[in-house]
């Protein structure tokens, strides 16, 4: 595996670059779109909603949850078709089809604009949203067929940033364009059609992304095929998860931004530029957050962020409410906005990453579209809420309140549901806030398929630092006694920790963690040992003990050799002779990664000597 160069290389690399341009400007200009005609409506009702119209009489905020509301429509309705359609043929022929298409729908909808016809705009958003739909399970199924898994990370974040700029850019466009008074409608129309042309230039350049389930037969009922693909996406509980986490960051980030035109007007008691201001705000958060994950995770998927982010999204969203709800403070209300959007990025790319890591390539699009039909589902019922509560008598502030709440109780019931996340997230608090780690040699450890690391055992925290390291979670074989800690014994089994007792204790215990060792890596799963049996008592490495060949007997896989350093100072090691720096935050430890190593030359005493020539002489 090649080393991870930075994120931003790909942008001058033909098979990304044009990729990211067209699914930008696709952003911007369905942005432009929206933010247009919700300015539009809000502060200009009488002539988009004039008598005689059937949308006479509508209040504003009633119809831009309805335009949010109809934008998502298409992906409940097309979604499912979508992700066949991406993975049956070429992605790139496609997305040129796409956005050929786009510049038909804004055409229509610069008539809509001109004409004052609020009907022609809402069919334009309908159809924008369809484009979206078929446009979705491409712009994320291409991304694992073209990256490598160094460059996963980094590309979502890209995008994920690319999408939010879009949206900043499209927001910021169509609100100050909707301002202009009578040229506004004139010069979206203009905009709208300059940005579909430059979108489909863009797309003619993107390289060929061969199909990868050419041979896939299309069930063109979409009832049918969601159904097949909810059940194939429930048999992966991290992804279906996952799923359901990024659904409802867009449900949260639907009930905020369908709620920004009327909290700008009526608590801010701002201008059409100050819904822009608003909507630029968590935009350039988002932004921030998600170019974050690259620096934070390392280069590898790290969904120890996913908690972090999602108490950043409760905490800032119930300070937002507390900011404008008393006396009203516009730049803690800008701080907690910019803040919102930094933790949703921290949210949203490592989910997105799981997915397509953890998803078979020929599946993605699939994967993608049941993603996008979920969001979608969340979306809407986050806009029918929204408009039930404005009926019920309830303010903005008070939408936004409960979307924070309602946050907290989703993120308790995923991370219930999946322990993992909250266990990366505390074991990455943990070591990041403690230690500065070096690390090399992590690109030895495989991508996929069964593998055993050895280590040599300076402290209790071990383990941890390991596994905040490695990309790939790792089944340590752990004492028993250990394993049945009252307090710890829930985080053990939470990271599936592997018991195992010596055969003068009981042979039994000893013959299960075996068997379950073997059953761990038929599954493919990293089973990480320590071979020594025991901490070091004086740094210095013990003798490794024969467990690891009866192992590989059994389960013939690589060996990867690891070495950690630099921890018997730590508080954690049995060093009765440390000095002070063992006491002082941040500490600097090694963690160095060996070539991995054949079943047959895995004897104890190879291992031993590379471990040992891993560490180096002073390295304990």
């Amino acid at each position: 595996m090649e080393q991870p160069r930075s994120q931003f290389a790909l942008m001058a690399e033909r098979r990304f670059a044009p990729y990211f341009w067209t699914q930008f400007f696709g952003s911007f200009n369905s942005n432009l779109l929206k933010n247009a005609l919700i300015v539009l409506m809000t502060y200009h009702a009488a002539r988009f909603a004039a008598e005689g119209s059937m949308f006479a009489g509508m209040q504003p905020g009633v119809l831009v949850n309805f335009a949010a509301g109809l934008f998502v429509l298409p992906f409940i309705l097309f979604s499912a078709t979508a992700g066949q359609v991406a993975d049956k043929y070429d992605k790139a022929a496609l997305m040129r089809l796409i956005k050929a298409c786009e510049v038909a729908v804004m055409a229509l909808a610069a008539w809509g604009f001109l004409t004052a016809n609020l009907g022609l705009l809402f069919a334009a958003l309908f159809l924008v949203g369809t484009e979206s739909a078929f446009f979705g399970p491409i712009k994320y199924s291409i991304l694992p067929q073209t990256l490598r898994e160094t460059e996963l990370v980094g590309g979502n974040a890209l995008v994920e940033t690319g999408t939010f700029v879009a949206i900043l850019s499209g927001t910021l466009a169509g609100g100050w364009l909707a301002s202009l008074g009578d040229a506004g409608p004139g010069a979206a129309a203009s905009a709208a059609l300059a940005l579909a042309v430059a979108g489909l230039a863009a797309a003619c350049l993107i390289p060929r992304a061969p199909a990868s389930d050419p041979g896939l037969a299309i069930d063109w009922n979409p009832l049918r095929e969601t159904a097949r693909n909810f059940t194939a996406i429930r048999g992966n509980r991290a992804v279906f998860l996952s799923i359901l986490g990024i659904s409802w960051f867009w449900c949260y980030g639907a009930l905020y931004l369908s709620q920004f035109p009327d909290f700008a007007k009526n608590v801010l008691l701002g201008s059409e530029t100050t819904v822009s201001a608003l909507l630029a705000t968590f935009s350039v958060g988002v932004g921030i957050g998600s170019l974050a994950c690259e620096r934070l995770s390392g280069h590898k998927v790290e969904i120890g962020l996913v908690p972090f982010g999602s108490i950043g999204l409760t905490l800032f969203g119930v300070d937002l409410f507390f900011a404008a709800a008393g006396e009203l403070e516009r730049v803690r209300v800008f701080i907690d906005l910019l803040l919102l959007g930094v933790f949703g990025g921290f949210y949203i790319v490592p989910l997105y990453a799981l997915i397509q890591q953890r998803t078979p390539k020929s599946h993605v699009s699939r994967v993608v579209a049941g993603n996008n039909i979920l969001n979608a589902v969340f979306m809407v019922a986050g806009s029918i809420a929204a408009i039930a509560m404005l009926k019920a008598g309830l303010g903005t502030l008070d939408i936004l309140l409960a979307a924070a709440l309602l946050n907290a109780l989703v993120a308790i019931y995923i991370f219930s549901l999946v322990p993992e996340f909250l266990m990366r997230f505390m074991v990455w608090i943990l070591i990041h806030s403690v230690y500065r780690v070096r690390k090399s040699g992590a690109e030895n450890i495989p991508d996929e398929g069964a593998a055993i690391v050895v280590c040599n055992h300076v402290s209790y925290v071990d383990p941890l630092v390991i596994n905040a390291v490695c990309r790939r979670p790792i089944r340590w074989v752990m004492d028993h006694r250990i394993y049945r800690t009252p307090l710890l014994g829930f985080f053990f089994r939470t990271v599936r920790a592997i018991p195992i007792a010596p055969a003068k204790e009981d042979a039994e215990a000893l013959q299960e963690a075996y068997d379950a060792i073997a059953e761990a890596l038929a599954a493919g799963d990293v089973v990480g040992i320590f071979p020594e049996g025991r901490l070091t008592t004086d740094g210095e490495m013990n003798e490794f003990r024969s467990g690891i060949r009866q192992i590989l007997e059994r389960s013939p896989v690589p060996v990867v050799p690891m070495a950690l350093s630099g921890l018997w100072d730590s508080v954690f090691a049995r060093n009765p002779d440390r000095s002070i720096q063992g006491w002082l935050p941040f500490a600097k430890i090694g963690l160095d990664i060996g070539a991995q190593v054949a079943p047959a030359a895995a004897t104890p005493e190879h291992l031993h000597s590379l471990v040992l020539q891993l560490r180096g002489a002073e390295g304990r």
